[in-house]
């Protein structure tokens, strides 16, 4: 198995310009957002699960996925993931399914323009056209960064 080290050295090197890195900043957690949202949006079957049980169960996967590889990384993004849970919880409530996938679905869009954007400053293709993978690697790239700058290590 793939360490998390290597996984993030190797994302880091298609994450080189600054100004792609600053867009990634500004792009990723949109999109992480935006699957979560879609995800919350999806019909259940209300006698047995509530409204985001998709989107929980795909956020369940990911931490999985982030734990098999670094219990601190993990952790960490577990904490957002709780975060982004509560918050498009009350934007269920507020804007109600058919709104909130509209502004999820405009969000969607926008940062990957953005993102795209980066990746042509940059000159490389983004890293998940490679392996669909870094599609999760991107959002523990920046989560490693962020807690750096806030004095913790970041993975085992």
């Amino acid at each position: 198995m793939r360490s998390m080290q290597s996984w993030l050295e190797g994302y880091s090197a298609d994450h080189r310009h600054p100004v792609n890195q600053v867009i990634h900043w500004i792009c990723v957690p949109p999109i992480v957002w935006t699957v979560v949202a879609l995800l919350w949006t999806v019909p259940v079957p209300p006698a047995f699960l509530k409204p985001g049980a998709w989107a929980v169960f795909a956020m369940v996967l990911a931490f999985a996925w982030y734990w098999k590889r670094s219990h601190r990384l993990g952790t960490a993004l577990l904490v957002a993931f709780v975060l982004l849970a509560l918050f498009t919880a009350w934007l269920f409530e507020l804007l109600g399914p058919a709104r909130l996938r509209w502004t999820a679905i405009v969000v969607f869009v926008l940062a990957w323009i953005g993102q795209f954007v980066g990746h042509t400053i940059e000159g490389h293709r983004p890293s998940f056209l490679t392996d669909l993978s870094y599609l999760l690697v991107g959002p523990a790239w920046l989560m490693e960064k962020l807690l750096r700058k806030l004095g913790f290590k970041a993975h085992d």
